[in-house]
Parts: C-alpha cells; sequence; structure tokens
C-alpha cells in the first residue's frame, strides 16, 4: 500500500477510566511509521471515563504527539499545538477524535458510530481494557499491505499467550464458532474477537444494526456472504479479565449470538 494509507482505530469506550489511559499509550506506540487515527466513541460512562476524554482532548480533533508519565503513574497524553515542528517519539501522526454518546447504547452502537467518523483506509476495532495488545495489530496490518486480504481476524486459539479463566466462555466461543462456519462455509476460530482489521472498501458491503455485542456476528455475516472478500486469521495473545476485574459479557450476549447466527443466516442479504 501506499506511504499514504491511514488506519483508523475504532475504540468503544464503556467505564474503562483506569485502563484508557495505558491502552491509549499502546496503541499510540504500534505501528509508528503508519498515518493513525484514533476514534474514541464514549458510551456514556458513568466512571469519569468521558469527564477524561474531555479534559485531555476536548472534542474536536487533535494530533497526540506522545506520552508522560503522571505523579501518579498514570500515562499523561502530550497534544501537538499548532506549529509545533519538534520530534516526537514516533515518525508518523497519531490524530484523535473523540464522540460522546448522549446515553448509554451499546458496544455495537459505539462501533457504528465510529465507522461513520472514520476516515482511514484500514480500520481497526480495538476494545478500550488491556485484554488485547496493540503489537498484535502488526502482522495484521503486514496482511492487508502486502495485498493478501480484506479482512484479519486476531485468533486466541493460534499458540499465542491466552490467560486461563472460565471454561464456559471457552464453550461457548468455540460453539458458536463452530455453528457460523458450517452455516457460512466459512473457517474462523474465534468469532467472538475484537480484533477485526479490515480494508475501507469493505464498509461498502456492510449493513449493520445491532447495539450490543450482537455486532461481532453481524460483521462476520455480513463479510461471510460476500464471496470477493479475502479472510485471513492470525494469533494474538490475550490477557483476559474476570467479572471481578470488570468484564462487562455475560451469558446472555452467548445466547444472543447463537440466535443472531441464525437470524443473519436466513434473513434478506445484508449487503448494500
Amino acid at each position: 500500500m501506499v506511504p499514504s494509507t491511514q488506519l483508523s482505530i475504532l475504540i468503544p469506550v464503556f467505564n474503562e477510566r483506569t485502563l484508557l489511559p495505558r491502552l491509549l499509550k499502546r496503541v499510540h506506540a504500534a505501528l509508528p511509521d503508519l498515518r493513525r487515527e484514533i476514534i474514541i466513541v464514549d458510551d456514556c460512562s458513568r466512571d469519569g471515563t468521558r469527564e477524561w476524554l474531555r479534559a485531555t482532548f476536548g472534542e474536536d480533533e487533535v494530533t497526540l504527539a506522545g506520552f508522560a508519565d503522571g505523579p501518579d503513574g498514570e500515562p499523561c497524553p502530550i497534544l501537538r499545538t499548532a506549529g509545533d515542528t519538534a520530534a516526537t517519539s514516533n515518525n508518523a501522526p497519531v490524530v484523535v477524535r473523540t464522540v460522546f454518546h448522549a446515553q448509554n447504547q451499546g458496544k455495537g452502537a459505539a462501533l457504528r458510530t465510529a465507522l461513520r467518523v472514520a476516515s482511514g483506509d484500514v480500520l481497526v476495532i480495538q476494545d478500550a481494557d488491556l485484554e488485547y495488545d496493540p503489537a498484535d495489530l502488526v502482522p495484521m496490518w503486514n496482511l492487508i499491505a502486502e495485498g493478501h486480504a480484506d479482512v484479519v481476524y486476531g485468533s486466541r486459539f493460534y499458540g499465542r499467550p491466552h490467560r486461563c479463566l472460565n471454561y464456559h466462555h471457552f464453550l461457548a466461543n468455540k460453539l458458536i464458532s463452530f455453528l457460523f462456519s458450517v452455516l457460512y462455509n466459512q473457517i474462523l476460530s474465534d468469532l467472538e474477537v475484537c480484533y477485526k482489521m479490515f480494508r475501507r472498501e469493505v464498509c461498502s458491503l456492510l449493513t449493520l444494526r445491532s447495539n450490543d455485542f450482537g455486532f461481532e456476528i453481524e460483521f462476520s455475516a455480513n463479510v461471510a456472504r460476500a464471496p470477493s472478500i479475502r479472510i485471513y486469521e492470525v494469533g494474538i495473545s490475550y490477557y483476559g479479565r474476570s467479572y471481578a476485574e470488570g468484564k462487562k459479557i455475560n451469558w446472555r450476549d452467548g445466547l444472543k449470538a447463537l440466535w443472531y447466527i441464525f437470524r443473519f443466516r436466513f434473513t434478506a442479504p445484508l449487503h448494500r
């Protein structure tokens, strides 16, 4: 891909005040030679996240120059001011755009908002917690930049570090991925994974309406039913959280996912 290519990193946020600054520092450090924009959509957080975002980035587009360590060890974003030509640790600019939902609508709604705002040639979904390592975006990016793939999924089941947590979560994910692969004739080992990177052209083939975690299924159903799209998977690390540590998805979302798999398979064609 040409050097001017831009990557849009879509971050839906809900109540992640303590982790978001650390996550943004890691996102900023990934793919430093690539032009990037970070789209943060706060889904009406109630823990101080939206107040921190407004105080740090405002509501306009800003350029992120780097990070400094605050007195409490929390990473503090450094913004590039107009006319500032000082060298930073990154070779390419990183633009940050923040959007604030007036009421909580769900992860899918936040991602659909981010998709409308994003302007990059390639887009990737990034959760706001620290369960995923932005360093894993590099091999995903390479597959697209080298012309092999249109969509790249991360997979937590390809031999990378994977925190051992609840077996029923693992079993549910495997069941959901298995049923999806059978019904859509597509091999995907980790359907519920956060990391999905895709070319902008893929967006023209998507019809997305889900507001909740069903976005994961609906996105994949759209992609799997478009025979022209080349799909790849790469192994990624997973530093999962327990419910005590803030994990949000639950068994109800698993039941909904099973319903969505059948619903999106046997409804009218989804593509625009």
